[in-house]
């Protein structure tokens, strides 16, 4: 694989794809993802596959595309204006999942890749995974930033992909994150192809299994109402960055794509309510003070500790 192939990366999300799709009907033991092979125009293929009303995920989506275009859209060549107006091939995979017990967090993981044809040409590709969690078991945001880490290609990596984790998930209508982070990267090119392809198999891979095991961990636990609530307030913050925020929903938007796929990250139940402030010194009022940049998810936190200032 010397040369760039797209189609090799296309072929990736749809395998990547289908182990996803496995792994949540396992653990949820009930629901099932609906299916569906949508021609783009004479090569291109979109295959959403979304599950509703699970025994354990409200809802999921695993999203996959793979589609030919005479001229990138905006949203696409914002960092790379000498590319706009070109003909280009894109692949990619987008996740997201909204369960039903506060103790499992919400996440979201999104890969793309991008070939335009320009000479010489160009490609590049972006993406990342993140987690929104809802209540404070902090080992489990350390799991999921450790083995983020482990799916870069170094330390400087990491800590380059997740403070732009940081400052991309970033409400500032809000002065903070929707959730604890994890990795993000944008118009990102390795040192070559196959190098930059197998930086993205190891976050899609670092993914699932991270999520994986967050799940099992946390699945059968109890809650209560004020916990439902504070999620449905928390999913209201993660309805407002994807409306009014984040790239992709403009991209999708923009790029003609089946309005039902562009919005099937949205949750299926959000709250807002005015002036919202959980009580002091609660679980609640706990996460609040996760949700900053900066914080070092990796080495011990202190769960004593107000960290609302992290951002000072």
């Amino acid at each position: 694989m010397n040369e760039v192939d797209i189609t090799v990366v296309r072929d990736f999300f749809l395998h990547l794809q289908s182990e996803i799709v496995d792994q949540f009907e396992s653990l949820d033991q009930q629901g099932r993802f609906s299916g569906q092979e949508i021609r783009l125009g004479d090569t291109g293929i979109s295959r959403p596959r979304v599950l509703t009303s699970g025994r354990l995920f409200e809802k999921a989506a695993v999203l996959c595309t793979y589609s030919v275009g005479d001229s990138l859209p905006p949203a696409a060549t914002e960092r790379q204006r000498n590319l706009a107006g070109a003909s280009f091939s894109a692949t990619s995979i987008s996740t997201i999942v909204h369960p039903w017990n506060p103790n499992v967090p919400t996440t979201h993981m999104n890969l793309r890749m991008f070939c335009v044809n320009v000479k010489p040409q160009v490609w590049y590709t972006g993406g990342g995974m993140d987690l929104t969690p809802y209540l404070p078991h902090v080992e489990d945001f350390q799991l999921w930033h450790e083995n983020a880490r482990s799916a870069c290609n170094s330390e400087e990596q990491y800590s380059t992909f997740k403070k732009q984790c940081d400052e991309y998930f970033y409400l500032p209508h809000r002065g903070e994150t929707r959730g604890i982070g994890g990795l993000f990267f944008d118009d990102y090119v390795g040192s070559d192809f196959p190098s930059t392809v197998e930086l993205v198999k190891q976050v899609g891979q670092t993914f699932l299994r991270s999520y994986s095991t967050i799940v099992r961990r946390r699945q059968e636990l109890k809650w209560t109402p004020e916990d439902e609530e504070w999620m449905l307030v928390r999913r209201g913050r993660y309805a407002e960055f994807n409306l009014a925020i984040d790239r992709g929903t403009k991209y999708g938007m923009q790029s003609g794509r089946r309005i039902e796929s562009v919005l099937a990250s949205l949750p299926p139940r959000a709250k807002w309510i005015y002036e919202h402030r959980p009580a002091t010194g609660s679980t609640h009022d706990q996460m609040l003070s996760f949700f900053q940049p900066k914080l070092n998810w990796i080495s011990t936190v202190d769960k004593s500790v107000d960290y609302s200032g992290a951002n000072d």
